[in-house]
Formats: C-alpha cells, sequence, structure tokens
C-alpha cells in the first residue's frame, strides 16, 4: 500500500464539475475548501487528511473533468493524475439528477485505474425531483462498490468513510471491460470506446433509475424561462447586479465609518508607544503616519463594502446562477472573438480583478485565456468603487435619502455596463490584432438551481474571499504608505517630493482634464486602489500624511477649491474606471502568463484607454 509522507491511505477525488466534489472533500476533511455552483470551480489539486478507525486518510481533490480525453488544463491534470498510481482508491462523485452523463466518466476511470468506488451525491435533490437511483443495481453492474450521499447536509458520509476504508484494505478485482461485452467482442476498442462507454451509461442510467421527467425539470425550466430568455435574461441580470451594488454602497456607510473611527482612534497611542521609546521624529511619522495610517485606511474603507458585496455574489453563485450569466452574454462574447466563459471571470473581477485573472484558467484556450486575462481590468474592482461612489454623490447625485441611493446605485450600475462594452471592445481588438485565431467552442452546463446555504455562504465568503482579498491589500498598502509618506515630507528644493512629481505630470493630468496630483495620486493608488482620494487630500493640502475628509460636502467643497468642475469629476470617474490594475493584480497577471510582456499589456492597455478617452471628453467640454 501506498503512503504519503506518512500521511496514509491516498484518495483520489475525481467527478464531473457542479456534482458536490468539493463539498464532499469539505465534510471530510474539514479544510472548507470553497464551494460553488459553476463548473470549472476547482483549477487545481487540494490536499486535506481525515482520520477515521485511528487510521489517516489523505485526500487529493481533483479539477473537476467531464471526460478522460482532456480539453483542458484541469482535466489533463486528472488524467495524469489517475494514470500516475499514486492513488490507492479513486473516489468518483456523480450527480443523483443527471446520472447518464455522470456514468460516462466513471467508466472511463474503471477503464485506467483500481480500485474505484462511486458516490452518487445529491440524493436529496434527486428525490425533490422524483428521481430514485438504484444503488445495488449499480454496484453489480459496475463492479464496483457505490454509496449514496447527500453531502452538504452531512447524510451518508459515515458509509462513505467506511466503503473507502473497507475497498483500501480488501480492494478486490476489477472488472473486464467498462463498457461491457460489446467492447470485449470489439477488435478496434480504441476507435469504438467513446460510443460504446456513452451507450453503456445510457443503459446503466436507465436501469438504475427510475423518474418523472416532468416533474425533474418543471422548476428549472420555470425560472430559465425567466433569467435566460431573450426578453427577460439580460434586465434582471442588471436589477441583480444593480441590487447588490446598491446594499454594499448603503450598507458599508455606517461600518466603514465606524471602523475608520476605531482604526483612526489608535493612531494616537501608538504615536505614544514611539515617543515613550524614545524614537526619532522621522522613524515615528514613517510607521505611523505612513504605514499604519495607510494600512487603517485601506482596511476601514475595504472591509465593510467586501463583506456584503462577496456574500451576496456568493449566494448568487451558490444558486446556480452565474453559468445563466455566461449563458446571457456568450453572444456577445462570442462576436468579439472571446470565450463565453470571460464573462464569469469577469463578474469574479468586480470583487477583486486578481481573483477574476486566476479564475480564467476554467478557459480551456491559451489565446482566449490570455484575451480575459488582459481585459479583466476593465472591470472596476472593489477598490474603485468608493472612489466611484463618492464622486457619484458628489457630482452628479445630490441630496440624501433613498431615492438617492436608488439613483447613484443606477449611475454606478451606468459605469460598470460602460465598463463591459468596454471589455468587448478591447477583447474584440486584441481578437482581431495581437490574438488572432479560431474561436474554441463553448460547452458550459447549466446546473440545476439550489438553494443557497446561507451560513456557510457567509462564513466561507469571509474568510475565503474578503479576508484573503484584504491581506494582500494590507501587504501591498504596509510599504506603499512608507513610500507616500517619504514622498510627502521629504523636501528637495524647499519643496516635497510629491510636489515636484505633482509638477511634472501636470502637461498631462492638464491636458485629460484633470490636474498633476490627480495623476500622481492614481499613481501612488497603484498598490491600493483605495487610496487615491486620500493621497488627493494630502497633496491638496500639504499634510504629509493620507488625509480624512469629514463629510462629501466637505470634500466636495476642497475639491471645487481646488479647481474642479463637473468636467473633471467627469474625466476622474472615467479614469477610475479604465486605468492601470493595482499591483496585486499585476503580480498575478505575470504568474499567470508567466510574461513580463503580457504584464505590460495587461498594464498599458486600459492605461491607454482611460488616457485617451479623458483627452477626448475634455476637448469636448473645451469645444462644446
Amino acid at each position: 500500500m501506498k503512503e504519503t509522507n506518512g500521511t496514509g491511505p491516498v484518495i483520489a477525488l475525481v467527478g464531473n464539475p457542479n456534482v458536490g466534489k468539493s463539498t464532499v472533500f469539505n465534510a471530510l476533511t474539514n479544510l472548507r475548501q470553497h464551494t460553488g455552483n459553476w463548473p470549472g470551480k476547482t483549477v487545481e489539486t487540494a490536499r486535506g487528511v481525515y482520520t477515521y478507525h485511528d487510521r489517516t486518510y489523505t485526500l487529493v481533490d481533483l479539477p473537476g473533468t467531464y471526460s478522460l480525453h482532456p480539453g483542458s488544463a484541469e482535466e489533463e491534470v486528472t488524467r495524469d493524475y489517475l494514470r500516475g498510481g499514486e492513488a490507492d482508491v479513486t473516489l468518483v462523485v456523480a450527480d443523483a439528477t443527471c446520472l447518464e452523463r455522470n456514468l460516462a466518466l466513471v467508466l472511463q476511470v474503471l477503464e485506467v485505474t483500481w480500485p474505484v468506488v462511486l458516490c452518487v451525491n445529491l440524493l436529496d435533490e434527486a428525490e425533490k425531483k422524483g428521481i430514485r437511483v438504484d444503488l445495488n443495481v449499480l454496484s453489480e453492474e459496475l463492479g464496483c462498490p457505490v454509496t449514496g450521499a447527500a453531502a452538504r447536509g452531512g447524510r451518508g458520509l459515515d458509509a462513505l468513510r467506511q466503503v473507502l476504508e473497507d475497498t483500501v484494505r480488501r480492494p478486490g478485482s476489477p472488472p473486464e471491460c467498462p463498457a461491457g461485452s460489446a467492447c470485449r467482442e470489439c477488435g478496434e476498442c480504441e476507435e469504438c470506446r467513446t460510443a460504446l462507454l456513452m451507450a453503456r451509461a445510457s443503459a446503466l442510467a436507465a436501469k438504475a433509475t427510475d423518474m418523472d421527467r416532468e416533474r425533474a425539470s418543471r422548476r428549472d425550466r420555470k425560472l430559465d424561462r425567466l433569467l435566460t430568455s431573450r426578453g427577460t435574461g439580460i434586465p434582471v441580470m442588471l436589477l441583480l447586479l444593480a441590487g447588490i451594488l446598491w446594499l454594499t454602497m448603503v450598507g458599508a456607510n455606517v461600518p466603514s465609518e465606524k471602523l475608520s473611527e476605531l482604526l483612526m482612534g489608535l493612531q494616537e497611542p501608538l504615536r505614544g508607544a514611539f515617543q515613550a521609546l524614545g524614537a526619532p521624529w522621522w522613524l515615528e511619522g514613517a510607521l505611523v503616519d505612513g504605514v499604519y495610517r495607510t494600512v487603517a485606511w485601506v482596511v476601514s474603507v475595504m472591509l465593510p463594502p467586501m463583506a456584503i458585496f462577496f456574500p451576496l455574489f456568493t449566494l448568487l453563485e451558490d444558486a446556480g446562477y452565474l453559468p445563466r450569466v455566461a449563458f446571457n452574454l456568450d453572444h456577445f462574447f462570442k462576436r468579439a472573438g472571446a470565450h463565453g466563459r470571460q464573462s464569469l471571470t469577469m463578474c469574479m473581477g468586480l470583487g477583486c480583478n486578481a481573483c477574476g485573472v486566476m479564475g480564467c484558467r476554467i478557459i480551456q484556450s491559451p489565446r482566449e485565456r490570455l484575451i480575459a486575462i488582459l481585459t479583466n481590468a476593465f472591470i472596476p474592482c472593489n477598490g474603485r468603487l468608493p472612489t466611484l461612489t463618492a464622486l457619484i454623490a458628489m457630482f452628479f447625485v445630490t441630496g440624501s435619502g433613498l431615492w438617492s441611493s436608488f439613483a447613484s446605485a443606477a449611475l454606478l450600475m451606468g459605469c460598470i455596463v460602460l465598463s463591459v462594452a468596454v471589455t468587448l471592445w478591447a477583447s474584440r481588438f486584441l481578437a482581431g490584432t495581437v490574438l488572432k485565431g479560431e474561436s474554441s467552442s463553448f460547452s458550459l452546463e447549466l446546473p440545476p438551481y439550489r438553494a443557497p446555504q446561507v451560513g456557510q455562504v457567509l462564513i466561507r465568503s469571509i474568510l475565503d474571499r474578503t479576508l484573503f482579498v484584504l491581506g494582500r491589500a494590507v501587504v501591498v498598502a504596509a510599504p506603499a504608505g512608507l513610500l507616500i509618506w517619504i514622498a510627502a515630507n521629504v523636501t528637495i528644493g524647499g519643496e516635497s517630493i510629491l510636489l515636484h512629481l505633482a509638477d511634472f505630470f501636470q502637461p498631462l493630468g492638464g491636458l485629460m482634464g484633470l490636474d498633476g496630483m490627480i495623476l500622481l495620486a492614481f499613481l501612488l493608488g497603484f498598490p491600493a486602489n483605495e487610496i487615491v482620494v486620500p493621497c488627493i487630500l494630502m497633496g491638496y493640502l500639504s499634510t504629509g500624511s493620507l488625509t480624512e475628509y469629514g463629510s462629501l460636502s466637505e470634500l466636495h467643497g476642497l475639491l471645487a477649491a481646488h479647481g474642479w468642475t463637473a468636467a473633471t469629476a467627469v474625466c476622474a470617474l472615467v479614469f477610475t474606471l479604465f486605468h492601470f490594475p493595482c499591483g496585486t493584480t499585476c503580480l498575478t497577471v505575470f504568474r499567470e502568463t508567466k510574461s513580463i510582456k503580457w504584464t505590460a499589456a495587461a498594464v498599458l492597455l486600459p492605461t491607454a484607454v482611460g488616457v485617451g478617452a479623458c483627452i477626448l471628453i475634455h476637448l469636448c467640454c473645451i469645444l462644446f
């Protein structure tokens, strides 16, 4: 029996996308790997361990795959791992609600490895749809152990652990040919295997399941008529996104204010501690006014909206809606020469562009994956939303109350629609120039609708996404705060480095309808987009550290006193939408592409669009 560094028998976890494979992994190992209700969720292997009857087992969660004849990077990983023979047992997870498609993969797995255990998951959903699965018939026909489960509710997991233990101890003999007698009689088995396996899978499913087909798909068909039809699919999608943005904007105001008061209130005690230790003024200023103040600002501005946006977004994902978004937008991306799955990575970019770039792994075609990576920064991430909402509230939506908040959300939604349109244009530009090639076919399963696990979604979206993204932002913001403090406090010729840099950028800033200080603030915001507005205030007021604003009305008055007009606000809004991605995203692009050239392209493409658009807007304002 194989051992993995003393961690016991190895169990490989295999299955089609969206069958609850990661949920089984989480339930067995308690690692709580993030789960989602859309295909391609797992794009790398994950390992965990669990103990049963005083024995430790290593569980390897392999990428979801429809076939062992790979058409994507994740499918290739799964095939190569199984053929490598590292696993003592291969656990195949199948969806009880659509067993026929899943059995085709089971038969392929039986061809290349042994022993195999089949776990028929989602039995609870199958029962709601009037589907009954005879596990004994499946076991007899396949020649391998079969067990049932409803992993989200914990049902059947003890039986699964016992079956895995029994299989490790007594693996038995593999069946002669998974495709049945027809394959054994065929002299050209390699050529006919796929057809025979599909026929065998269909026959097995028919023999082992009993269902009311009308009842099984009735609810999903009704919902799809609303969510994916030509007349209502796009409007409903926009309304859902607008609702999420409105809840994020309204709900984050008070928590952001309270968190800012708490964190900024710790600044003086921290300063007192440095003074008590006799630290020199420059060390105190650099660490307290530079590093700590920048980090505190990023946390207070970034954490509350992320803690609202990510759970709401994850609820839609868990319910099975995100694949419908890809279905609705597939036509637009196909016309742009891109891949329909890019819409999923684009949605991820709303939370964090770095996450969106990593999500591009679900696109099989290297060319189309690169298009998605290079254009993800056109979608405004969570870090740019505070700047966008502040500009909208100060210059475009006046007053307060429920109506104003709805109007602000609608205008913000318009900005995102504009960013999607520019993303499609940029994708078309790349597909027609430097990344020419044939568009690949788009096959994406529309999973059944499921009631989200609200409690788990809230916990996991905060731990796996919110705190993860926040942690990376803090790591980048800390050294940035030090550099900002140095630029604001070190003088050359009687003026700070900050003012010298602002003067340097003034010609370009003026041409764009902005000014040198605004452009410099965007550059200083490269580590974290949340600090753009504080950097503008720091430069205008010459405070030497990031500056808070008491209210939006006070901020509006300050900006107006420094020459801001409605035209300036429009240019600032556009450049907030379209400029270089943050440092974390750039690093992620480099890691995904392994290319300085493509990383530079990911920086220059949105920046060129933003600069060009601002110049055009400024010229139109002058002429008209």
